[in-house]
């Protein structure tokens, strides 16, 4: 599934990522501890998450995860936004919780990473 794919289907604002949006993805995480993220995310691509800030992206670069979506309409602040572009790292935000928005994701076919 592209990230486009996945904008589409949880009815996402595209923060940043525009020439990424066409990168796939099979396997996503969701959590809101990073040292979960750390710790059990695997061979993930995607974090879903509603931790809203910088160690959010700092995380997601140490694991060459591509796509960050943050959940429960949670709007990252021009910090996130610079360090996500400067990480190249996608950025989208649903106004869907993180349970609703990881079955979306599964019911088109991406699965668990860890």
């Amino acid at each position: 599934m592209t990230i486009k794919e996945m904008q589409t289907a949880l009815d996402a604002k595209l923060l940043f990522g525009e020439e990424l949006l066409d990168l796939d993805a099979q396997f996503v995480f969701s959590a809101d501890m990073m040292s979960d993220v750390l710790a059990f995310c695997g061979q993930c691509s995607v974090l879903i998450t509603g931790l809203c800030n910088p160690q959010v992206v700092r995380t997601a670069e140490m694991l060459d995860i591509v796509c960050i979506i943050f959940v429960r309409g949670k709007q990252p602040d021009e910090h996130i936004l610079s360090l996500a572009r400067s990480k190249k790292i996608a950025l989208l935000m649903t106004e869907h919780f993180m349970f609703t928005a990881c079955g979306i994701l599964y019911e088109h076919g991406l699965r668990g990473g860890a």
